[in-house]
């Protein structure tokens, strides 16, 4: 091939191009917005990595300082297992755990303060003495009564107002009382033994016994219940219940029509103080 000749300057013409021209060629025609050549400025020249320079260097004097504070020998420390790291970290948990319990189970002895008010100490629950029971009121005697026989007379009114007899019965059984014992609980000459039980005197009419003078052999009771005023009265207004009428009796009808006396009379001379007596006792 000749070198005047002109297909062979074509094809020289043709050759590639060096990477050194595709470079710049490529660099200059990259990009819409391309910054013109003459303003662009050094990589290292720019604020942001003048900075992430800086900061590198920091850190790798920082790590220098740290390797050269722990040790100048050049052994490399073993180092710890993470694994027995947690597992020893969470036994000192434990532990302190453990002691904080121990301390919050036993009991804190707190010191008074000097300046502390001292708590005022509580008063003394004083013991009240217990209640003596109060004696019933003894009434006072009326009628020309001592009070042996006033309190006889209560007995006989408090019974028959237990038993719910009218004020009617209450006069009966006073005046009968009044003259059969004088409104005393008399034992019996007959039945030494009515002396053994309280009394207030002995009589001798046969074995009659107590403030009604009623006869045990007569089945009113035994010696020992017919010593009792409170039985002897319930007997008498229990037998007054049982005569028909007594209501509408005169008193010395309806008390003899209960104690069937030699004297069937003598009842009627009490009837006024045994109404100031029933009286008495029941206002």
């Amino acid at each position: 091939m000749h070198p005047d000749d002109p297909s062979d300057q074509k094809l020289t013409d043709a050759r590639p191009s060096t990477p050194s021209d595709d470079a710049a060629s490529t660099e200059r025609t990259i990009g819409r917005h391309r910054v013109p050549e003459p303003s662009r400025r050094p990589l290292l020249g720019s604020t942001p990595v003048r900075v992430a320079l800086a900061t590198g260097v920091t850190c790798c004097l920082s790590l220098v300082a740290v390797a050269t504070a722990r040790g100048s020998d050049d052994t490399p420390r073993p180092v710890e297992p993470l694994a027995e790291a947690v597992a020893d970290r969470a036994a000192i948990a434990d532990e302190r755990a453990s002691r904080s319990l121990d301390r919050d189970l036993a009991p804190a002895r707190v010191l008074p303060s000097p300046t502390a008010v001292p708590p005022t100490p509580r008063p003394t629950a004083v013991r009240k003495a217990p209640k003596k029971p109060v004696k019933p009121r003894r009434p006072r005697p009326v009628a020309g009564l001592d009070q042996a026989q006033m309190d006889n007379a209560k007995i006989i009114v408090d019974v028959g107002l237990d038993m719910k007899m009218p004020r009617r019965a209450l006069v009966v059984a006073l005046a009968t009382a009044m003259q059969e014992s004088n409104l005393y609980n008399l034992a019996s000459d007959v039945l030494p033994e009515s002396a053994n039980y309280p009394n207030q005197g002995s009589g001798s009419d046969h074995d009659s016994v107590g403030l009604f003078q009623q006869r045990p052999s007569s089945g009113w009771g035994t010696v020992a219940e017919l010593m009792r005023p409170s039985y002897a009265a319930r007997a008498f207004y229990t037998a007054l219940n049982e005569i028909p009428g007594w209501q509408d009796m005169s008193v010395t009808s309806a008390a003899q029509s209960v104690q069937i006396s030699a004297y069937p009379d003598a009842y009627a001379q009490h009837e006024d103080r045994a109404t100031t007596v029933a009286t008495a006792l029941t206002t």
